[in-house]
């Protein structure tokens, strides 16, 4: 109905990584000023939009068609709803046999009942029930983001965690760890090696890599430099004072 809608929309397309939109009679102009405006770098969507006169038309290639509403009461909407997260993962199985399509409706109603059914399914954003009903724009951004979101999670190589640092690494950075922190006497008396068992555990169960062992190592450095500064000063306050007497 509203060009900034087709224009927004557009942007939101191309920041998700989609380029392929159809309008189905619209009553808005995509060459209209505010459409071009909002389209930001998603000029490229617009010029290449297809304009059908029917629902159909538009999704007769679709071997999958999901439809949005924020309305799902009633035996047209209730079957086949669901959250974007629960819908759009099916969606992206589906791209791999064919197109799929996300069917928006216009702004004053949004899809009509006969529109949703020929929806295999209906998409509902459980946005605040007093007000559910969001601009067309913004709901395109929500379900655009949770559709690449699934993309991603489909697609995607898992990034291997990195390797735990070797025991011999984890024996040396625990032996510096345990210098300084006596020299700051934060271990001493009966109590330092029950401290430093529990930090063992403590750090241990975190299975440090070897960048997180050299970060541990580096605290051990500065603690012992602050412990000799801290020393030095502390002697020659006490060599002043005794001068004085």
């Amino acid at each position: 109905m509203y060009a900034g809608n087709i224009g927004a929309t557009a942007r939101v397309m191309r920041n998700m990584g989609l380029s392929e939109l159809v309008l189905v009679s619209p009553a808005a102009d995509i060459t209209d000023r505010q459409a071009r405006q909002l389209s930001t770098h998603g000029e490229d969507i617009l010029d290449n939009a297809r304009i059908v006169t029917d629902l159909g038309e538009a999704v007769a290639d679709c071997v999958l068609v999901a439809g949005t509403s924020a309305r799902v009461g009633g035996p047209f909407r209730r079957q086949s709803a669901g959250t974007p997260d629960e819908i759009l993962p099916h969606l992206v199985e589906a791209s791999a046999q064919g197109p799929t399509a996300l069917v928006f409706g216009p702004e004053p109603n949004g899809l009509s009942n006969a529109e949703v059914t020929r929806c295999h399914s209906v998409i509902h954003i459980p946005a605040n029930p007093s007000y559910p009903s969001l601009n067309l724009a913004q709901a395109v951004a929500v379900v655009l983001y949770e559709l690449r979101r699934a993309w991603l999670k489909r697609t995607e190589l898992p990034i291997a965690p990195a390797p735990a640092a070797p025991f011999a690494d984890l024996e040396r950075m625990f032996g510096n760890l345990r210098t300084a922190l006596e020299e700051i006497h934060f271990l001493y008396g009966d109590n330092a090696d029950t401290l430093m068992h529990a930090l063992r555990h403590l750090i241990g169960r975190a299975r440090p890599t070897a960048m997180e062992v050299d970060v541990l190592l580096g605290l051990a450095r500065q603690l012992r430099w602050y412990a000799r500064q801290k020393n030095s000063s502390t002697k020659g306050t006490t060599d002043h004072e005794k001068r004085i007497e």
